[in-house]
């Protein structure tokens, strides 16, 4: 026979055990996620944000996209072992984006690398890398045969991206390029990752431009680059090449208020907005950043900071 209070136990017992594949089911680690590495856009270094740098992890398969300095000691504080970094996309050659790219494999290669990293990045990548074991083959030799670590020359196969189009089809990601114009370089490429959580698109470096818009068309995540006007005349107004400096960054950055106009003409469900330029003003703020962006995109507005964690699907 079986009184009130038992009733009221096994009604409790039951909906815990209802629950239960509910909190696992939050708790879960997410399939696909990114971490801006560096948010700070140009090449200078500081001690605020770090440069240039992001983490796509699909499936515990991590993606690097541009190498600002820093990136190695980026990925060990977000807990991620560089040695399981699996690909490397670079997506155009000024320093602040490439810097760290073959030092990056390097310091895999030392904490234990034993299977290749595959890297892509506009025509030269190839060449910068050759070159960088050339720099390097003193102490690569010298290290294989006094540590008797493998060869890592062996294990960084780098491939030009001469054209727009799929460059990486795995059983989880299709990755296309898609060029953009980042004056005076022409070979520049936003990415695109299509994932099985959603589609996230990196804008690179950029002018402003509508075609980026189609790219993204329908995207989960745009991370775009942007540049706030009243920051860059304070920066300019104390640089001895100020006028020079103004018109590049004025020619080949998108502003706060076009980034918005990109956003909203793709129809993106999250705008994440980050390589920030300038990046290291400690008067801008937050609301700063978004503001000129909400007159025209009305979605959901992220503001990355280093070290930041977006989770998919959102």
């Amino acid at each position: 026979m079986i009184d009130r209070r038992s009733t009221l136990k096994l009604a409790l017992g039951s909906a815990a055990m209802l629950a239960a594949p509910i909190v696992r089911a939050q708790n879960a680690k997410p399939r696909t996620r990114i971490v801006f590495l560096g948010t700070k856009g140009g090449p200078r270094v500081g001690i605020g944000a770090s440069n240039p740098a992001n983490l796509l992890v699909v499936n515990d398969t991590p993606f690097v996209i541009d190498c600002g300095m820093g990136v190695s000691r980026q990925l060990v504080s977000a807990g991620v072992p560089i040695p399981s970094v699996k690909y490397i996309f670079i997506s155009h050659h000024h320093s602040d984006h490439n810097l760290e790219y073959g030092n990056l494999f390097y310091n895999a290669w030392a904490a234990g690398l034993s299977t290749p990293i595959h890297s892509f990045g506009p025509k030269g990548i190839e060449a910068m890398t050759k070159e960088y074991w050339e720099l390097n083959k003193f102490d690569v030799e010298t290290r294989i045969e006094d540590e008797g670590r493998p060869d890592p020359r062996k294990l960084l196969i780098a491939k030009d991206i001469t054209d727009d189009g799929v460059v990486l089809k795995t059983s989880d990601v299709t990755v296309t390029a898609f060029r953009t114009p980042h004056p005076p370089i022409v070979d520049n490429f936003a990415y695109k990752f299509e994932t099985p959580d959603g589609v996230i698109v990196f804008s690179s470096d950029t002018a402003y431009n509508p075609k980026l818009a189609e790219f993204a068309k329908g995207a989960d995540v745009l991370v775009h680059e942007c540049l706030y006007i009243p920051a860059v005349d304070r920066l300019v107004a104390t640089t001895k090449n100020g006028a020079t400096l103004k018109k590049h960054l004025l020619d080949s950055h998108t502003s706060t208020e076009d980034v918005g106009r990109v956003a909203a003409a793709a129809g993106v469900k999250t705008l994440v907005l980050s390589h920030f330029v300038p990046g290291d003003d400690p008067l801008v703020t937050d609301d700063d950043w978004t503001r000129d962006v909400k007159t025209n995109f009305k979605g959901r507005i992220v503001v990355a900071k280093d070290l930041m964690e977006l989770k998919l699907p959102v």
